[in-house]
C-alpha cells in the first residue's frame, strides 16, 4: 500500500483513457462513475472494445473525440504517447487476460495505470508487470474498492491500534448465486470470460470474489499468509473453472504469539446471496464484524461488555474513517463512493508524481501492484492445494 498527502490534490483533472468498458460492459460504467465523482479525472479516450465498430459506437456515446477512439490498446498507447495532451493515466477494465499486455503497453509509455482484479492470469507474469512498475516507477492501482470503504478503514485502524488485542480468528466469506445455472450457455457475455480459462485464468469465483474476500482479510487484519488448504469446486455440469471455494488459513506468526487461523468461503452457486462479503475478526480484547451490505455499520465487541454498533461518522467513528466520507452520519454511502475514494487516492498519488522527484506520504493507502501479485499468489496456492486433495500450501 502507498499513498499521498492532502496537499498534493491540488492541480486540474487528470487526463485519462480507458481500454475496455464499452457497450454492455457493467464495471467500465463504474469506474467511469467513481474517476468523475470528485472532479479528478477526464475521459479523453479509449480502446472501449476489441471489436473496432463497437469501439467507435461506444466513444460517441461517451462524447469522446473520434480521432482519440481507439481499435486496440497498443495503437492507443502509441498516439497518446506522442501527443502534447496525452492521457497521464488509463484504466483497464477488460478480462483478466488483457490487463497484464495492456499494462504493459501503458508503463512502457510513461502512463499511470489503474487496473481491475484480479491483477493477471499467471503469478509468474504478475511478478513480471510487478518488475516494470518498478522500473517505470508510474503509479499502479489495483481496484479492490471493499478497502476504502469508511467503516473498513475503522476496523483496520482498530485492528492496527490493538483494540482487538492479539488476532486469533479471520473468517472472510463472499457468496453469491448468479452463476447457480450454466449462464454461459446462454451466452451471457460476463459469464462467458469467466467461465473460460484462456481469459480468467485459473480461477473462477475464486479469482472473481476469492480475491476480494482474501485482500479484504488482508487488508483490515496486517496479517500475512503462511499456508492454506482448499476444496475447489465446479458444481455445474461443464463449467471448466470453480465455482464454490473453500479455504482454510494460517497466517505467519506475529513476535511471540501464537499464529492466527482463518476460513474463507467464495461462492457464486450460492441462491439467496447477491453479494454477500462479509469480514469477522477475533482477538484476545474483542472482535469485530463488517458486512457489506450494511457498509455503514461496524460490529465491535469487547470481551465481557455489550455488542457495540459503531457508524459511519458516528460516535466513535476514527478521523481515517472520516477521510474517506462524503456526507453526514445517516444517509448511506456504499460501492459507487468506495471505487471513488479508490480513484480519489490515485489522483492524490500522480499529482505527486507529476512534481519531480515527487514522494507520496502515508496518509492516503491504496491498493498497489503488490497486493496483485499477492493475490496471484493465493490464486495460485489454493488450486494447487485443492489438486493435491487440499494439502497445506506455502504461499
Amino acid at each position: 500500500m502507498v499513498g499521498a498527502s492532502k496537499s498534493e490534490t491540488g492541480g486540474g483533472p487528470i487526463r485519462y483513457g480507458m481500454v475496455g468498458g464499452g457497450q454492455g460492459a457493467f464495471i467500465g460504467a463504474v469506474h467511469r462513475i467513481a474517476a468523475r465523482m470528485d472532479n479528478d479525472f477526464v475521459l479523453v479516450a479509449g480502446a472501449l472494445s476489441s471489436d473496432p465498430e463497437r469501439a467507435k459506437a461506444s466513444a460517441a456515446e461517451l462524447g469522446l473525440d473520434p480521432a482519440r477512439s481507439y481499435g486496440s490498446f497498443a495503437e492507443m498507447a502509441k498516439a497518446e504517447a506522442k501527443r502534447p495532451d496525452g492521457i497521464e493515466a488509463v484504466a483497464i477494465v477488460t478480462p483478466n487476460n488483457v490487463h497484464v499486455p495492456a499494462a504493459k503497453a501503458f508503463l512502457e509509455a510513461g502512463v499511470h495505470v489503474i487496473c481491475d482484479k484480479p491483477l493477471a492470469t499467471t503469478l509468474a507474469e504478475a511478478k513480471k508487470l510487478a518488475a516494470l512498475v518498478e522500473k517505470t516507477g508510474k503509479v499502479f492501482v489495483l481496484t479492490h474498492n471493499y478497502t476504502a470503504y469508511p467503516m473498513v478503514r475503522q476496523a483496520r485502524e482498530m485492528v492496527a491500534k490493538g483494540q482487538l488485542g492479539d488476532i486469533r480468528i479471520v473468517q472472510s466469506e463472499y457468496p453469491q448465486d448468479w452463476l447457480t445455472e450454466d449462464l454461459a450457455a446462454t451466452g451471457q457475455k460476463q459469464a462467458s470470460w469467466r467461465s473460460d480459462p484462456k481469459q480468467a485464468g485459473a480461477g473462477g469465483a475464486l479469482g472473481d470474489i476469492g480475491t476480494h474476500a482474501y485482500n479484504l482479510a488482508r487488508f483490515v487484519s496486517g496479517l500475512e499468509l503462511d499456508a492454506l488448504s482448499a476444496d475447489l469446486d465446479a458444481f455445474v455440469p461443464g463449467r471448466q473453472l470453480d465455482d464454490n471455494v473453500n479455504v482454510m488459513l494460517r497466517f505467519k506468526p506475529v513476535g511471540k504469539t501464537h499464529p492466527a487461523k482463518g476460513m474463507l468461503w467464495a461462492s457464486q452457486v450460492a441462491p439467496g446471496h447477491e453479494n454477500g462479503l462479509k469480514l469477522r475478526i477475533y482477538g484476545t480484547k474483542g472482535g469485530l464484524e463488517w458486512v457489506q451490505a450494511d457498509p455503514n455499520y461496524l460490529w465491535y465487541t469487547p470481551f465481557g461488555q455489550p455488542k457495540q454498533l459503531l457508524t459511519r461518522n458516528g460516535a466513535g467513528a476514527l478521523p481515517v474513517a472520516g477521510r474517506v466520507s462524503r456526507v453526514p452520519s445517516g444517509h448511506p454511502e456504499g460501492y459507487l463512493e468506495g471505487f471513488a475514494n479508490i480513484y480519489q487516492e490515485a489522483a492524490r498519488a500522480i499529482r505527486a508524481a507529476r512534481r519531480k522527484g515527487g514522494k507520496p506520504a502515508k496518509d492516503v493507502v491504496f491498493p498497489t501492484i503488490q497486493d496483485g501479485v499477492e493475490g496471484m499468489a493465493f490464486i495460485e496456492a489454493c488450486v494447487k492445494s485443492s489438486k493435491k486433495n487440499g494439502a497445506w500450501t506455502k504461499l
